[in-house]
């Protein structure tokens, strides 16, 4: 299997992960090569949910609009009850990556199944811990994934972005 390439950025908030996003998109990303992972606890007095109906998808909750617009243009979306990160959202090919995980029951010391997926794709152990720790802290995971010309292309649009950390794996 070659190995991925992936650029990883980490955002304190879904308004500056999803202006990432619409950047990538406009700027002719592939976004069938992009995943993101997130919490949204904030519950305030609303139902918190998520459904697929069809092609059709639908989340509730503070964040719900945030989530519910990217799921328009990601492939894939799942939610997922991570022991030690709590609920997650994600979209993108990370979720067959975090599927593939689970059903194989790939355990890579120490990592949860999210650590995992991502240690699949090429992502440093040490470097899928501290992306755990920002998703426990409330941020947004955003994984570019590509050749090395794609995530080197993805960086320079997700530079502008002013992200949290910015991190090029080949």
């Amino acid at each position: 299997m070659a190995k991925n390439n992936s650029i990883v950025a980490t955002y304190s908030s879904h308004t500056a992960a999803e202006l990432a996003v619409k950047e990538l998109q406009q700027s002719g990303f592939d976004m069938k090569k992009l995943s993101i992972v997130g919490r949204d606890y904030h519950t305030d007095e609303h139902v918190i949910g998520y459904y697929n109906t069809g092609d059709r998808m639908k989340v509730w909750g503070k964040t719900g609009a945030f989530w519910g617009g990217l799921w328009g243009f990601l492939f894939g979306s799942a939610f997922f009850w991570v022991p030690g990160l709590g609920p997650l959202l994600m979209g993108g090919p990370l979720v067959g990556w975090v599927i593939g995980a689970l059903e194989g029951a790939i355990v890579v010391g120490g990592l949860s199944a999210l650590g995992a997926g991502l240690y699949g794709l090429g992502i440093p152990k040490d470097s899928v811990l501290r992306y755990e720790t920002a998703l426990k802290t409330g941020k947004f995971v955003l994984i570019a994934h590509g050749s090395v010309d794609e995530t080197t292309h993805a960086k320079e649009m997700l530079d502008h972005t002013n992200p949290d950390t910015l991190d090029h794996h080949q």
